[in-house]
């Protein structure tokens, strides 16, 4: 089966979360008939929706996988399980979000997927490690995700550096 490039959102503000991104990653890259191209930067940034909550840490991925979309979906919400994930509000803290943001250039609109993500053109956290990741990237509908990230609002967004060797430690901010 052809392999599909899809890109993947990342994000936490629970249980230590450079360390829960770090595993995610690591799942990510062993999921079935998917191997991992490439990962963006971390970032952090201010919660969206309730602010009684941690900072965000953020980031994406780069995979080229054959499973369908909504396998794919499965396999990222087992992955949220596996880290403690709870539903208990909408926009509220969790130990890890995994979005599907795109999936090749299709628009797909079912009752448990959306594709592009409907709120990828709102945040700077998700626009800013998809151009880490391919600065000419576009959307299905051409939008350049470039255009997109210079009018998208500020969320006080800072890039952490990694430690050499270790992808998921913090650094300082730019």
């Amino acid at each position: 089966m052809a392999e599909t490039d899809v890109y993947i959102g990342l994000g936490s503000n629970l249980a230590d979360p450079l360390s829960q991104l770090g595993r995610a990653v690591s799942a990510l890259a062993t999921l079935p008939q998917t191997r991992l191209v490439a990962q963006s930067p971390f970032y952090a940034s201010r919660p969206v929706g309730p602010q009684d909550q941690p900072d965000f840490i953020n980031g994406a991925v780069h995979l080229r996988t054959a499973l369908l979309p909504l396998a794919l979906l499965d396999a990222l919400q087992a992955i949220e399980q596996a880290h403690h994930r709870e539903r208990l509000r909408r926009w509220g803290p969790r130990t890890l979000d995994l979005d599907l943001l795109l999936y090749d250039n299709q628009v797909i609109d079912e009752e448990r997927l959306s594709v592009p993500h409907p709120e990828l053109v709102n945040r700077d956290f998700v626009l800013q490690p998809l151009m880490d990741l391919v600065p000419h990237l576009q959307l299905p509908d051409g939008r350049a995700i470039a255009q997109l990230r210079e009018q998208c609002p500020d969320n006080n967004l800072r890039r952490l550096h990694p430690e050499p060797g270790n992808l998921a430690s913090p650094g300082h901010d730019d």
